[in-house]
């Protein structure tokens, strides 16, 4: 059923074939998930045509459906595994890569970016396809997904590859699942809102479910849910965004900022969270918010490990089992009788009838939380850079200002001594420090305030959580500019005037 081939410089070689005379590769496992680079592992013994022929990253991989007319897995291989066991049977395993994995050969530049989702997704695109070879390249295809504001404002970093880029400013912050679509020999990368269709083909007990395991995670549920609306601007004029209050339920909610889910707490206990809808400025319509919110929210993720039997290769089932497909799955016995998507696939090409499924809700791996972990360090690293740039600035900015004001201090004198040969110089040089004090100001940048749905300086849900920091004596940029640009001295002091009253008072007896 499975073809199995691999090409190095256009020649191709067949390693393993779906006819039972044919070579055979001893073992085959694709795996697939939303989102994730498939991967396809083999092992094969010395006489297989394979041996010898492997070249990691140049070598491509292909198995072929051969019932379908499609390929289950496109890639390259990767990293070669030799063992030898005690009977002297030498095995090589290698690990491959699908298609996907050509985003992690390229980097991406720093750079500010403010425009659509899309866009910036088109622009990631263009510049991996700059700098890799022209099978490594994809062409941005649909794009689904988008914000409320249809607007994103983030750096990229020269850190970072392709694939990583995409997956944090795009799949993490917006949205979407993520397809690569083959048509008239272009590759394309399209963003879905999902992917897969709702099938009608069960997966049933007595049918062809044959084993079934659940994981439940409930570390995500809130029993207490304090809502949180638009900013309230502060009285104060030198209040930051970090210190400005948000909307809250009190004033319609009987003085109490929360909302409580008794059913909940009696099981859970009292687990708290905030939820902010950044562009609700009536605290009915967030008490309306926050009360469908919680009523509405899963009680807990599940996830279901299924070996099934896919009938649909001996022709008792239409449908086969696909990543991002939703199929009926019935287990009473359980309790199980409801609709769940296929998140994950394993399939073993020398058994393809038996299929394990993730289906239900996708957790987070260990791996994940651990990423999500060490990329929160790096970009309060990265916080911490700024802040230390911006101080730098600051510090000029204050020296700027020091001269300014010596410089006008030295003007003042030269009128009150009514050394007019010297003004013109004074005032020159009083030019000279304010075009300097605004090319420090032009310098430093200015950032959006990032919000729970709006990214900005750093990603909205870090920026949810900084909110509860405390900023004590802040230095106001905008206010500072503000009553800099009052400093109108070129403009205020008129020499004629200036040379006619010195006259007049030379003239006074």
């Amino acid at each position: 059923m499975y073809r199995v081939t691999i090409i190095n410089d256009n020649e191709e070689t067949v390693i393993h074939s779906p006819y039972a005379d044919g070579v055979k590769l001893e073992s085959g496992t694709i795996k697939q998930e939303i989102n994730k680079i498939d991967s396809f592992e083999m092992s094969f013994y010395l006489n297989n045509p394979a041996h010898n022929r492997l070249k990691p990253f140049k070598t491509f991989i292909n198995v072929l459906n051969t019932k379908t007319g499609k390929y289950e897995f496109e890639g390259r291989v990767l990293s070669p595994v030799g063992r030898m066991d005690d009977s002297g049977l030498h095995e090589y395993s290698w690990i491959c890569e699908g298609e996907l994995g050509y985003l992690h050969d390229s980097q991406q530049k720093h750079r500010e970016w403010r425009g659509t989702p899309k866009d910036l997704f088109i622009s990631l695109l263009n510049y991996h396809n700059s700098q890799v070879e022209s099978y490594k390249q994809f062409e941005p295809g649909i794009f689904e997904v988008t914000t409320s504001t249809d607007n994103l404002y983030v750096y990229t970093s020269a850190e970072k590859t392709t694939f990583e880029e995409i997956e944090d400013k795009i799949l993490e912050r917006v949205g979407g699942e993520l397809r690569i679509r083959k048509e008239n020999g272009v590759r394309y990368l399209d963003v879905l809102e999902r992917v897969g269709e709702d099938k009608q083909t069960e997966i049933k007990i007595a049918k062809n479910l044959k084993s079934i395991s659940q994981s439940v995670d409930p570390t995500e549920i809130i029993t207490r849910l304090t809502p949180l609306g638009t900013r309230i601007e502060s009285d104060d004029p030198d209040a930051t965004d970090a210190s400005q209050a948000r909307l809250t339920i009190e004033e319609v909610n009987n003085g109490i900022p929360y909302i409580d889910r008794p059913d909940l707490i009696a099981e859970f206990g009292i687990q708290g969270g905030a939820i902010v809808w950044d562009d609700i400025t009536l605290p009915e319509r967030l008490l309306s918010a926050g009360q469908k919110w919680i009523n509405e929210q899963k009680v807990a993720l599940y996830q279901y490990e299924i070996d099934a039997v896919d009938l649909s290769l001996i022709g008792l089932d239409i449908e086969n089992f696909k990543v991002g497909n939703s199929h009926q799955v019935i287990n009473p016995v359980m309790n199980i009788d409801e609709r769940l998507r296929i998140v994950g696939k394993t399939t073993d090409i020398n058994n393809p009838q038996e299929s394990s499924l993730k289906v239900g809700d996708k957790f987070k791996t260990l791996d994940e939380y651990q990423h999500d972990a060490n990329k929160a360090a790096r970009q309060v690293v990265e916080l911490e850079g700024i802040v230390s740039s911006q101080s730098q600035r600051i510090g000029q900015l204050l020296n700027e200002i020091n001269n300014v004001n010596s410089e006008v201090n030295n003007v003042k004198q030269i009128i009150d001594s009514s050394d007019l040969e010297e003004l013109p110089e004074a005032i020159n040089s009083l030019e000279q420090a304010i075009m300097d004090l605004n090319d420090a100001l032009d310098g430093i940048p200015i950032y959006d305030v990032a919000t729970p749905t709006q990214d900005g300086l750093m990603a909205a849900a870090d920026k949810a959580k900084l909110d509860l920091i405390q900023v004590i004596n802040s230095i106001d940029l905008d206010s500072l500019k503000a009553k800099l640009d009052l400093i109108t001295v070129t403009q205020a002091i008129d020499l004629d005037d200036l040379e006619a009253r010195v006259t007049a008072l030379e003239d006074q007896p």
